[in-house]
């Protein structure tokens, strides 16, 4: 099973050009925050959600995790094919996660910034519901056709923000914290 979001009919396609490099998708351009505003949004109108990802990042450093740094927020690494997600700050995907993936969990960081307490209603609910449901559907039809990945608002706005994010700072890649 792909990561969730690759296919032909997602946003987060890659495109091939040259000696088969691999490039995201240019992006329409979009208004970030800067970086001192993304860390006292996050830590103000943001912070619901951050605190549970701090929860979550303990348990994984708990468990003998590496944080990265991915754009503005920390990223863990763990197990293989199942996608990603995030709270706050905090990003926690597959190992085998594409770029674009990370990008677009990254743009969930930012919508926190935009919604803050509102994000678990707005955002963050339906779309792991929605990643659940499309979870189940596949597994019981695999060959029925879904909408595409980023067809709801929440998806495609974040995948939008995420790749602008990362467009932008082409220079910061996964480093560690």
């Amino acid at each position: 099973m792909k990561p969730r979001g690759t296919g032909p009919d997602s946003l987060y396609d890659l495109k091939k050009s040259g000696k088969n490099a691999v490039k995201l998708k240019k992006p329409t351009p979009d208004p970030l925050l800067s970086d001192r505003e993304f860390y006292l949004r996050s830590f103000t109108w943001g912070l619901p959600v951050n605190l549970g990802g701090a929860v979550v990042a303990l348990g994984m450093l708990a468990t003998g995790h590496k944080p990265k740094r991915f754009g503005n927020c920390i990223s863990f690494e763990v197990g293989k094919g199942w996608g990603g997600g995030s709270l706050g700050m905090f990003l926690f995907t597959c190992k085998d996660a594409p770029l674009s993936l990370k990008a677009h969990e990254h743009g969930h960081s930012i919508q926190n910034c935009y919604y803050g307490p509102f994000m678990p209603f707005l955002v963050n609910i339906p779309s792991s519901s929605r990643y659940w449901y499309r979870k189940a559907v596949h597994a019981i039809a695999p060959k029925k056709q879904l909408p595409p990945y980023d067809s709801v608002w929440f998806e495609a706005e974040a995948t939008r923000l995420g790749l602008t994010r990362i467009h932008s700072n082409s220079s910061q890649k996964n480093s560690p914290v």
